[in-house]
């Protein structure tokens, strides 16, 4: 028992110091590499202390090895942009001057409900008040909002009004939602006039149409649709 405690404490104090190396960044938020690297430490870390019989050096020397690889290329991402590029990827413009970038989303595997959920975490509910959305090399949304959209309340404005309501989509890649429409208690009659006044006669030609926080319709066409 003593040698399995013994033999924990050696490996986590390894680990430990590996992560420190590594350097605050590697803690506070994972690249597609150090998350890699991380996950491979905990594995080799775990065997040696799951058996007994595995060598304790057949643990510690790969996490070594692991160790001096991630701290070379980080190293080598210092010197190189075209190599930070090329581990880590580059930013990508999700939400460009109020508008959803469609080629971006498909190739980021990125729903239109995940990047909604992003922007109401960030205070933020509304499409149009975004200038740019950045879905950083980290996995995290960085957003950018119009300089008419700033954070100041109605109290701050002395401005008495209505109570905001939950933006709700109502077409999505050409498909209605009709719980949505249901929600709102509108009708399909009631959408398509909508898309009448905006020169659109069918769902199909929209990527999403959605009402804002203060029930103000809004729609972005399929990028075909645009080109046209």
């Amino acid at each position: 028992m003593f040698i399995s405690m013994f033999r924990t404490l050696i490996l986590y104090s390894v680990v430990l110091v590996s992560m420190r190396i590594m350097g605050k960044k590697q803690i506070g938020q994972l690249e597609p590499f150090e998350l890699a690297v991380a996950i491979m430490i905990s594995e080799l870390a775990s065997l040696p202390m799951q058996d007994p019989k595995i060598p304790i050096m057949h643990g510690i020397i790969p996490i070594i090895t692991l160790l001096f690889f991630q701290v070379l290329l980080s190293i080598i991402q210092l010197k190189s942009e075209k190599a930070r590029i090329l581990i880590n990827g580059k930013p990508n413009i999700l939400i460009n001057h109020g508008e959803i970038n469609i080629d971006e989303m498909k190739e980021q595997k990125y729903n239109i409900n995940d990047l909604m959920e992003e922007l109401r975490l960030k205070g933020y509910h509304n499409i149009n008040d975004i200038e740019f959305a950045i879905l950083e090399s980290s996995g995290q949304i960085s957003i950018i909002p119009k300089l008419d959209a700033a954070n100041v309340t109605r109290k701050d404005l002395n401005i008495k009004g209505g109570r905001n309501i939950i933006p709700v989509t109502l077409i999505l890649d050409g498909k209605l939602n009709i719980k949505n429409l249901n929600y709102i208690n509108k009708s399909e009659k009631w959408l398509y006039d909508k898309l009448k006044e905006n020169k659109i006669s069918s769902a199909k030609d929209v990527f999403i149409a959605y009402l804002d926080s203060e029930g103000n319709f809004h729609l972005q066409k399929n990028k075909n649709e645009r080109g046209k």
